[in-house]
């Protein structure tokens, strides 16, 4: 009877200390964010200005006593454009950070679903930054989650505000064939402008490295809708389309947001295009102000764009998680990012709807004039078409 009692004791105490050392590894001085930005190769001009929002965001919490009493770590890592280098990064990141709360960032359709799948697999929530593919979440349920809103969304805004605001009515489509964002946002924006009234005279791929037949034989239209991304790329077609005789305003998404981009192309006006939030001087959103100068302080005078804010927005919105969770867990942060409610982000209010993984939020309709970007409209379009 005494060994029987003196066992239990035991086995009491031990469990007592793994509890309490479970509570130790939990309670630890850091909260772990897992960040993959492609910080080389062609989406680097999204990714970075996300990284430094990222970036600053965390700066921003640590000063105001981190997360839950504890320091926020950002644990970043280049994916340098490469689908397999982003998944090694993830897998580094596990590897080296076990207790890693959540995983954030990239821009695209094509990058994310490289990082998603692993992060998954080590039960971590993958919330994109910038990726806008309405089909992600499909793809990698219950884990996947977007900061951003979804090409249907942006692509029915695009078609709405043509239709009603520059009363378009027919519509010639390109689209670079090789990226999966520009070929889905082209779709979307296809069907929206149809279901409106609106007649697509032509739809034509292209191979981004081969233009040099880009643009040759379109019919006149209202519109072009140009389905593209990277401002570097983006400029010369729109010149390559003046150049043939092509006036019609060109309208595209958010792959076409960088300021300091169109500064460097101030002989190009008469674009439009879709993005997530005005960061402009001229905004009197004062919590958009007071990130402007936050940015410009951190980065040398740097300005800031949509992919900026979100970035910011992604890492406040998991610390938001992690403080409604009471814990760093990742199960506990997943479940608590699902049920984020008015959250008041800089790129809008982010609300996830039950079983659902992609926020409705207003779309921003920005104008390119003369190497200056400026606000034209902010919509919730009517009618989504489905992923």
């Amino acid at each position: 009877m005494k060994n029987t009692r003196l066992t239990f004791l035991f086995f009491l105490c031990l469990g007592l200390w793994f509890t309490a050392c479970k509570d130790d590894r939990n309670n630890s001085q850091f909260v772990q964010l897992g960040a993959i930005y492609n910080l080389g190769g062609t989406q680097s001009d999204l990714d970075i200005p996300s990284s430094k929002g990222a970036m600053l965001a965390v700066k921003q919490l640590n000063a105001a006593g981190g997360v839950l009493g504890r320091t926020v770590e950002l644990l970043l890592e280049d994916g340098n454009t490469d689908t397999m280098t982003i998944r090694q990064k993830v897998e580094k990141i596990l590897k080296e950070a076990p207790a890693v709360a959540a995983f954030l960032g990239l821009s695209d359709t094509d990058m994310a679903l490289a990082a998603a799948p692993p992060a998954k697999s080590a039960n971590r929530v993958f919330l994109t930054s910038g990726a806008t593919s309405p089909q992600l979440p499909g793809q990698v349920p219950d884990y996947l989650y977007l900061a951003c809103f979804g090409d249907n969304v942006q692509a029915a805004a695009a078609a709405e505000w043509a239709y009603n605001l520059l009363n378009a009515r027919t519509a010639a489509v390109l689209f670079d064939s090789l990226d999966t964002y520009t070929v889905l946002l082209h779709q979307y924006f296809v069907d929206r402008f149809q279901s409106l009234g609106g007649s697509v005279a032509a739809v034509q791929g292209y191979d981004p490295d081969n233009t040099g037949q880009f643009g040759q034989g379109l019919p006149t239209t209202d519109i072009v809708f140009l389905s593209a991304a990277i401002v570097d790329r983006i400029a010369p077609l729109v010149r390559q389309l003046r150049q043939q005789g092509i006036t019609s305003p060109v309208i595209g998404g958010d792959g076409y947001d960088s300021e300091t981009g169109w500064a460097a192309n101030a002989d190009i006006a008469d674009v439009y295009y879709t993005t997530h939030a005005y960061l402009g001087a001229d905004n009197s959103n004062t919590a958009i102000q007071n990130f402007r100068a936050a940015y410009s302080a951190e980065y040398s005078g740097s300005q800031p764009d949509a992919f900026a804010a979100l970035g910011y927005d992604a890492v406040m919105l998991l610390a938001d998680a992690i403080e409604r969770a009471g814990s760093a867990n990742p199960n506990s942060v997943r479940n608590a990012l699902a049920v984020t409610n008015n959250f008041q982000g800089l790129t809008g209010t982010i609300t996830y709807e039950a079983g659902k993984q992609i926020p409705r939020k207003s779309v921003s309709i920005i104008e390119v004039k003369n190497g200056k970007v400026s606000l034209k409209e902010d919509i919730l379009p009517t009618m989504v078409p489905d992923p």
